[in-house]
């Protein structure tokens, strides 16, 4: 009678852990409370819409989890991509000069060199030209003219001469282009292609174009479309006859070991120098692409963290609608000794599992795309037919993806805190449930 008279006054009596009594629950998630979260888990015929909304819970954040890995990613590998790629046959530091030409290069080269922390100072000419082939098809052009020794320490070039050599080029007769270049104009190592420079030779008539031929020495790829399809590399000295600049070259760049460290690197770099310069850096050239790859970043992690957060609110729906379903089972456990803590921590359970379980599953789904993205990339291309991620309109030719660790972690680390806050409503809920009331109306 008094175990009746404390249910019907709303109190559990106290258990004696016994014969068939419940624990008390006072220990947290005791093998009791994760039995009966087990079995809420389970589906059965009765509860199999609540089932589904815990299977949609788990998907959502399974693919929500994922896609944030995988985006992220994919970010983080076009910005390393695309640094390591411009930083290499770009500068990290641009000399020019101020006062006058820059006419001892050499030397100031080489003094530039001695500074701790520089790898290469390479003199060189740059200029705009018409590129055309045999066949007639023409292409705007970007001329770099560069010593021989300073592209042969460019690995980014020298090591990814795809076709022909460099030998032409070291003897001053032959240039390289880039592969898409020599796809266009259907060219290759040894053809003959034209070059036709706006500024050319002065004659009574005005300024006439200048039109010369050269060799196909080698065609380089160093995986960049714009630039393989873009930069032509000739000899220094030659480059200075076809551009009018004996003598004196437009700029040196300067490669140091660590890029973001160039700030400490310019009073050194101007003390070297002995005269006045105007130093720029890799930042500053491309200070707006970089930003923008940053900003847009931010932007897409802030979008997708919606989607774990629609699936989390799943979470809530579905526990709310256990809750309500399981009235009749809380009141009983309730009655037979089971605290409000207890029944607190059974559902928080129940919701936490399914965030658990779905966040590293989408972690494993999302490490698994990572390391697979470009043969998942060809075979959606091969599927549909038409090249997703044209090398043409996102620069690199193969899509990457790199993983950061803490990144990952911090994933990992949002999808639980939303997962584990979505279920601590439902299970106050559950707490809060007055077993009388619940066996009334059952």
């Amino acid at each position: 009678m008094s175990a009746a008279t404390d249910s019907m006054n709303g109190t559990a009596p106290e258990s004696t852990g016994q014969g068939g009594d419940l624990p008390r629950g006072s220990r947290p998630f005791s093998a009791f409370e994760r039995m009966v979260a087990w079995r809420y888990l389970r589906s059965r015929r009765k509860e199999a819409f609540i089932s589904v909304i815990a299977g949609f819970s788990f998907i959502g954040i399974m693919l929500g989890v994922a896609t944030l890995i995988i985006v992220m990613a994919v970010m983080n590998g076009f910005r390393t991509e695309l640094i390591s790629r411009i930083l290499g046959i770009n500068g990290h530091m641009i000399v020019q000069p101020i006062d006058s030409p820059l006419n001892d290069y050499a030397d100031l080269a080489k003094r530039l060199e001695t500074v701790p922390g520089v790898t290469m100072a390479i003199p060189m000419i740059e200029g705009q030209t018409l590129a055309s082939g045999a066949g007639g098809a023409g292409t705007g052009a970007l001329v770099r003219g560069v010593r021989a020794d300073d592209l042969g320490k460019m690995k980014s070039i020298s090591d990814h001469i795809t076709s022909g050599d460099m030998v032409g080029f070291a003897s001053g007769s032959g240039l390289l282009i880039g592969s898409r270049m020599a796809d266009q104009l259907g060219l290759k190592a040894g053809d003959t292609i034209t070059l036709v420079a706006p500024e050319g030779d002065v004659t009574p008539l005005g300024v006439n174009p200048r039109v010369k031929s050269y060799t196909v020495s080698g065609i380089f790829e160093i995986g960049m479309s714009e630039y393989d399809a873009s930069i032509i590399f000739m000899p220094l000295e030659e480059a200075q006859l076809y551009f009018n600049v004996e003598g004196i070259v437009q700029s040196i760049e300067i490669f140091v070991s660590n890029p973001d460290q160039v700030d400490q690197l310019r009073k050194p770099i101007e003390d070297a120098a002995g005269r006045q310069i105007f130093l720029t850096d890799w930042r500053d050239r491309n200070k707006t692409f970089f930003s923008a790859l940053q900003v847009e970043r931010n932007v897409m992690f802030m979008i997708l963290t919606l989607i774990v957060l629609v699936a989390a609110l799943n979470i809530v729906s579905g526990l709310i609608m256990l809750v309500k379903d399981k009235g009749s089972d809380i009141a009983i456990l309730r009655t037979m000794g089971a605290t409000s803590g207890a029944v607190m921590r059974i559902f928080f359970m129940t919701g936490a599992a399914i965030g658990i379980v779905g966040t590293f599953a989408g972690v494993a789904l999302g490490v698994v795309v990572c390391l697979n993205i470009e043969s998942i990339r060809q075979f959606f291309s091969w599927i549909s037919g038409t090249t997703i991620f044209n090398p043409e309109l996102y620069f690199l030719s193969q899509l990457p993806a790199d993983m950061n660790p803490g990144e990952t972690i911090s994933v990992v680390l949002m999808a639980l805190a939303l997962s584990f806050l979505a279920t601590i409503f439902p299970a106050w809920r559950a707490s809060r449930l007055d077993p009388v009331q619940a066996l009334r109306y059952e």
